[in-house]
């Protein structure tokens, strides 16, 4: 019995200065609330993104997982990105496949024999 007395008044003490640390904060008042922490090292705003920049790419974690609405960001990022260099690659594969067409009509016509050389 003595043993259960003991330990209610030892809970007692601990509720309570639980409670008036709680309570009275400290000389700091509450805890601040901690800032969102971000994306550290961001794509590049004012370049197109890199191999390099993709690799480095971090995101912070959330009691979820991840911030969707980062990861969205740099996923339409780099989409946007690629579509556009597609696009660029095949105008670049169009104009050298009419250069290379225009070249080889002109040096056939430059290989054929005239009607006077021929003679």
């Amino acid at each position: 019995m003595v043993m259960f007395l003991f330990l209610v008044i030892a809970l007692a003490v601990v509720v309570a200065a639980v409670t008036l640390a709680v309570v009275s904060g400290g000389d700091s008042g509450p805890l601040p609330d901690a800032a969102a922490e971000r994306v550290r090292d961001a794509l590049p705003p004012d370049r197109p993104v890199a191999r390099g920049d993709v690799e480095r790419l971090r995101f912070p974690l959330v009691a979820r997982g991840y911030r969707m609405a980062e990861v969205d960001d740099a996923l339409g990022r780099l989409g946007a990105e690629l579509a556009e260099r597609d696009a660029r690659i095949a105008d670049l594969e169009s104009a050298l496949a009419g250069a290379r067409s225009a070249a080889a009509h002109q040096h056939v016509a430059m290989d054929k024999p005239t009607g006077e050389e021929h003679r």
